[in-house]
């Protein structure tokens, strides 16, 4: 079967309620709020650029459409000198119990590489704010990840908890500068706070133009694993990727969208978050600019 993404447009997003979004609206991640509604989590740059949390709630009742911005931020910038003080940009939630996980990347500048990323976990306990867990990384550089690690996607099954994430492989020198190198890999924990990583690689570069990849997006079904990315050389497009054991996967050549060719999504389409309603899959996604023009909505279509 053949899967087709067919784009329902640009979703409008009003940002004036909250002084500290300036541009962009990037990352979503989706949770459940009842049978109509998603609330959507954001990541928004202030006039310097750095990235914070934000909250919108999806309706799909009708048409589509997203809620003004939540005025305050669901996580702020991290104190100074740590790991996510120049930004925090959003990557998956987990409900576990009396708690509600928010994943997501910590940003700090370089001197020698233009930034550094880690992976954080800010917690809600019975519906109450998100507060970090630790002002440290939940994954640190290490042996296995010696350069960063970021958008890390974790899912609970059967008491396990899984995580795909992206991990650099280097930084290289080119003409323009220091341009980042990095794949999807896997990790296991007991807990979601303390994981085991060996290196095992779940997608890597296809082709020598290939160089990053972002924020996967794993659904598990009666067939396995489906895996959403966005992968980039000149520009992002989305990617899918299927695996029965959900360590092992197969890139499709379906499945996936790229670039529209016109308007706000002409140039490039990243940061995929799927979810299912009314027994259909949709697609939130950015489209130019890294989410600089806001989020789109397309519909699975089989063919």
């Amino acid at each position: 079967m053949t899967r087709v993404w067919r784009r329902l447009g640009q979703l409008p997003l009003d940002c004036t309620p909250a002084s500290w979004a300036e541009s962009h609206a990037a990352l979503p991640a989706v949770e459940p709020l009842d049978a109509e509604n998603w609330a959507v989590y954001l990541s928004l740059r202030d006039a310097d650029g750095r990235a914070r949390i934000g909250r919108t709630v999806l309706t799909m009742h009708g048409t589509a459409a997203l809620a003004p911005l939540d005025p305050e931020p669901v996580l702020d910038l991290g104190a100074l000198g740590a790991f996510d003080d120049s930004g925090v940009t959003t990557s998956c939630l987990v409900s576990h119990g009396r708690e509600r996980l928010l994943y997501y990347t910590g940003w700090s500048r370089g001197v020698t590489v233009p930034f550094y990323l880690a992976a954080g976990l800010a917690v809600s306990v019975d519906g109450g704010p998100f507060a970090r867990r630790s002002p440290a990384p939940l994954l640190d550089r290490s042996a296995a990840d010696p350069f960063l690690t970021a958008s890390p996607f974790v899912a609970i099954e059967d008491g396990n908890w899984r995580m795909w994430y992206v991990s650099a492989t280097e930084w290289r020198q080119t003409p323009r500068g220091p341009q980042h190198h990095y794949n999807i890999r896997y990790a296991e924990s007991r807990d979601g706070a303390a994981w085991t990583r060996d290196g095992t690689i779940c997608l890597d570069y296809a082709t020598p133009d290939e160089y990053a990849f972002a924020r996967p997006w794993v659904v598990r079904d009666g067939s396995g694993y489906r895996m959403w990315f966005a992968v980039r050389g000149d520009a992002y497009e989305i990617g899918l990727a299927e695996s029965s054991d959900g360590v092992h996967w197969t890139r499709r050549a379906d499945g996936g969208l790229r670039a529209s060719g016109s308007g706000w999504d002409s140039e490039m389409v990243e940061y995929p978050a799927v979810f299912t309603h009314g027994g259909r899959q949709y697609m939130l996604y950015n489209g130019n600019g890294y989410g600089r023009t806001g989020i789109g909505l397309a519909v699975l279509d089989p063919h």
